[in-house]
């Protein structure tokens, strides 16, 4: 499906761009564009893969003119261009706003004027019941593309949903070791606190069983397992050697969960099991929907969320045995340091 295709990542230049070019960039795809605002992150990436089939396009997605530039003669996108630190999204939610949602329309307005065949959207757990700025603006993304697949035309536009990507920048693996390497107490803010855990191998398969199964508005979660962060901090202090490392508890943070959905309880009630996945189709209703709001659906008030405390709950050996499946875990566990992207 990708012979001889365009591929333009946004926000390309990040954790999951670089997964998807270590999977794809010797692939049969004809070129993958890369557009991102740092011309730095570029260069480096530049020199890093030193292939021609990858070309680079500075522009930011705010900027509806420069994703029209990079959009012409694309086939696919992959939207991953996003403010995703909740700290950074709480002080700065109009920025938010303008990067995740206006950003959002920008990328899909000029796909479907550009005649693009597919659009996968890269949102996150937190857009589900969301008590944040960034969750909020990502759910509002969500409403965006499935808003916009109702009149996409010739361009299928779906969202991928997940939760914590294990060793992406800015997470909480690559702290904890940070913190360990250099003597400091882990800084762990509520110990019964559990997310969902996947690789981001596991997050490029979603994007793609995504792109191969998609239907315009479908919104498509991974079941994944989740952990306590207790259960991280002790795999990893294990796996480095430094079971009796300290630690620290500060408390919960402002904008953080106790436990993470990936699926609404309203949206479960419509969810399809597809074995390793969900598939959500979009509400079609119009807006004339009196009959929904007086009759009400049973179904719903018998469904139940999909969340971090209801999924497979890791112990510290199994969290460990995901752990090993990173090459920063593996490299930190031998003593060597490398970029958790690596």
């Amino acid at each position: 499906m990708f012979n001889n295709k365009v591929l333009l990542i946004t926000g390309g230049t990040g954790s999951f761009g670089n997964a998807v070019l270590s999977r794809f960039l010797d692939s049969d795809l004809a070129e993958i564009r890369i557009l991102s605002r740092d011309e730095k992150k570029q260069d480096d990436m530049r020199k890093k893969y030193n292939n021609s089939k990858l070309k680079f396009y500075i522009g930011d997605v705010r900027d509806y003119d420069s994703v029209l530039s990079a959009m012409r003669g694309v086939d696919y996108v992959f939207h991953a261009a996003a403010l995703k630190q909740v700290p950074s999204c709480e002080f700065h939610p109009l920025q938010a706003t303008k990067t995740n949602v206006l950003g959002t329309e920008n990328v899909l307005e000029a796909a479907i004027n550009c005649c693009v065949s597919r659009v996968i959207c890269l949102s996150t757990d937190k857009a589900v019941y969301p008590i944040n700025a960034m969750g909020i603006s990502k759910a509002l993304m969500e409403k965006v593309a499935v808003a916009k697949s109702r009149n996409s035309n010739s361009t299928t536009i779906c969202v991928t949903r997940y939760g914590n990507v294990m060793a992406s920048r800015g997470s909480v693996i690559p702290l904890f070791v940070e913190q360990i390497r250099a003597n400091k107490a882990l800084t762990v803010t509520d110990p019964n606190m559990t997310r969902f855990m996947m690789t981001l191998g596991d997050a490029v398969d979603l994007v793609l069983y995504a792109f191969e199964h998609g239907r315009p508005g479908d919104v498509f979660v991974q079941k994944a397992p989740a952990a306590t962060v207790h259960t991280l901090a002790y795999a990893l202090t294990d796996l480095l050697g430094k079971l009796d490392h300290p630690v620290n508890i500060i408390g919960t943070r402002h904008g953080e969960k106790l436990y993470e959905a990936l699926l609404s309880r309203e949206e479960m009630a419509e969810a399809e099991d597809l074995g390793g996945y969900y598939r959500v189709p979009p509400d079609l209703r119009d807006l004339n929907y009196g009959k929904f709001v007086e009759e009400g659906e049973e179904r719903i008030t018998e469904a139940k969320d999909y969340n971090s405390h209801n999924t497979e709950r890791l112990d510290i050996e199994g969290m460990k045995q995901l752990l090993m499946k990173l090459p920063f875990i593996q490299a930190a566990a031998r003593g060597e340091q490398i970029d958790p992207e690596e």
